[in-house]
């Protein structure tokens, strides 16, 4: 059986600045695959071997792209919030590293990435995104609340 051919984006030569003369024809897996892992699009481009630019031009043009897109900062979303619940439960309060985890920067970016987060998870589950979203709220205030009792219970081992 042929397989389904997409129409694929023209892409101007200023939008391949940077890129290798031979582009990998697994781009688009690669650099989703990296999106849903870091949920930057910077760093999922550069490991996919192209210019940003392409990568939103794509999907500006291409509803299957969009889609998958939306589906892995979805992932990514979901990964940051378990790794947050998981280092509260387990008391892991440092980076590799030894530095201090950021979790009131984590706890900001699930805050500010909540309605698309609810939008494909709706999508997903077809339930509507409000519902979604009352769901979100209600998490990142248990994880909220979990780290102002974390803090207050090591402020008063060290008093």
């Amino acid at each position: 059986m042929p397989s389904k051919r997409t129409k694929r984006t023209k892409i101007r030569p200023s939008l391949k600045s940077g890129e290798k003369a031979s582009l990998n024809r697994h781009w688009r897996a690669d650099f989703l695959d990296c999106l849903a892992e870091t949920s930057n699009v910077s760093e999922a481009a550069r490991r996919a071997g192209i210019n940003p630019a392409r990568a939103y031009k794509v999907r500006r043009e291409e509803a299957d792209f969009a889609r998958s897109w939306m589906r892995a900062l979805w992932e990514g979303y979901v990964h940051l919030e378990f790794e947050v619940l998981r280092r509260l439960r387990e008391g892991d309060l440092q980076t590799a590293n030894g530095e201090k985890y950021d979790f009131a920067n984590a706890i900001r970016l699930l805050t500010a990435h909540r309605d698309n987060a609810a939008r494909v998870q709706a999508e997903q589950r077809n339930v509507s995104a409000a519902e979604i979203r009352a769901s979100i709220d209600r998490k990142v205030e248990e994880i909220r609340m979990k780290v102002l009792k974390e803090k207050a219970a090591k402020e008063a081992r060290g008093s």
